[in-house]
């Protein structure tokens, strides 16, 4: 492959050959329990949050860094991102011993910055967003004679990411439907290279957030309008490549648009029912679902979960933002008159009926109550939603006008 070409079957071939025991053979789960959730007659899940670094991107790195000739090997490496290119370059630029720099935003999170150093490559913190970071890098590569590593617009990194199609069609090419996440494109291109390839009756959609809808705009000859804070951050990119473009608009049947409620719930659904974490752009597939629930309903689906590297914090967030949406959490605002005994009848009430009280607070200063009357918030682990209903309607029939302050409909 020279230049900017479309990669063929033949081209991932020899990528997976490449990449044999340097990057791992992810699983195809089966998923019943999500299928019947969501309506689905099988659903499968490719892991690639299994990769060394988290994601899909060690499979494209690996191959485009293995192609460099002895060379460009020597003069080392630069690669702009904020995430998990970064990372799988910077690890398989250390295993290959090739010196390699990394720009990230200057906003990056530190976790991420500290990670992808931990692979010893040089990193520098550069402009205020991705597009930023890439002019920078493309001056310094220019400047320092390096090769600047693309994240998705390469044909070696489209045919190292399309090794995934392959392994799926191994594992299972009894599907209907294979969904797969779209950032700059590099995945999807890849994938459906091999899917169309091989097994061209496999229909392929894409998934975007509806904050970076830059492929499927692009595509439908819609005016650019990306912005905002996404938990898809994987996936938040401004511009698709012109490769990847070309191959979408021949072998992508749709590129579905998903929103934030619908991400973080998938986020929710992998980790309860699959025991699996992935970041917000890996579990797209599974919003995509979620949002166009009559393209999918009674098929067999295949759903790419590109990757798992989420923050800690924001994955506790929404463990508990699930229960609470779930309805196995809730925050009641309960009117008490303030007098001794009155708390333990509460506690009392809420006992009986199975809640489980986690956390009490005792508002006395709310100047819209008379002098001797009070509210408390009482966050109470529950079964499920109606649950929480029946623990309001005991409370009420004890006396105590009470309020669901969050739920999943936002009252209160």
């Amino acid at each position: 492959m020279n230049g900017i070409v479309r990669p063929t079957i033949d081209d991932l071939r020899r990528a997976a050959d490449a990449i044999k025991g340097h990057v791992v053979r992810t699983p195809f789960v089966s998923a019943p329990r999500l299928a019947k959730q969501l309506g689905l007659a099988s659903l499968r899940l490719k892991l690639e949050n299994q990769q060394f670094t988290g994601s899909f991107k060690d499979r494209g790195a690996y191959y485009k860094l293995k192609s460099l000739s002895a060379d460009e090997a020597k003069r080392g490496v630069i690669a702009m991102s904020a995430g998990n290119h970064a990372q799988g370059v910077a690890y398989h630029a250390q295993r290959l011993s090739i010196p390699a720099t990394i720009i990230m935003p200057e906003q990056t999170p530190f976790t991420k910055i500290e990670r992808t150093a931990s692979y010893g490559p040089r990193v520098i913190l550069k402009g205020d967003s991705i597009d930023a970071a890439a002019i920078y890098a493309r001056e310094l590569a220019a400047k320092e004679n390096l090769v600047f590593v693309h994240p998705y617009d390469d044909p070696y990194i489209v045919a190292g990411q399309g090794t995934i199609g392959l392994e799926i069609l191994e594992d299972d090419p009894d599907l209907d439907f294979l969904v797969i996440p779209i950032g700059g494109g590099g995945l999807i291109g890849g994938i459906s290279t091999a899917i169309k390839a091989l097994k061209p009756g496999i229909e392929i959609y894409g998934v975007e957030s509806d904050l970076y809808p830059s492929m499927h705009h692009a595509i439908n000859e819609i005016p650019p309008a990306n912005g905002g804070q996404t938990l898809a951050d994987g996936i938040a990119v401004k511009s698709p490549g012109a490769l990847t473009r070309a191959i979408v608009e021949e072998n992508v049947r749709e590129v579905l648009l998903v929103d934030e409620m619908a991400v973080e719930q998938s986020v929710g659904m992998l980790i309860e029912t699959q025991r699996i974490v992935a970041e917000g752009a890996g579990a797209a597939g599974i919003a995509a679902i979620l949002c166009h629930p009559p393209a999918f309903k009674n098929c067999k689906v295949g759903v790419v979960i590109g990757g798992g590297n989420i923050d800690s914090r924001l994955l506790s967030q929404i463990l508990m933002r699930t229960l609470v949406m779930d309805g196995r959490m809730a925050t009641l605002r309960i009117e008490i008159i303030d007098q001794p005994g009155v708390m333990s009848t509460i506690t009392k009430v809420i006992g009986q009926t199975g809640g489980n009280i986690m956390d009490i607070t005792h508002h006395r200063m709310f100047i819209d109550l008379p002098v001797k009357r009070a509210e408390v918030d009482v966050l109470v682990e529950t079964r499920n939603a109606n649950h929480v209903a029946e623990i309001i309607e005991k409370l009420e029939q004890a006396g105590f006008s009470t309020r669901r302050l969050s739920s999943r409909s936002g009252e209160g």
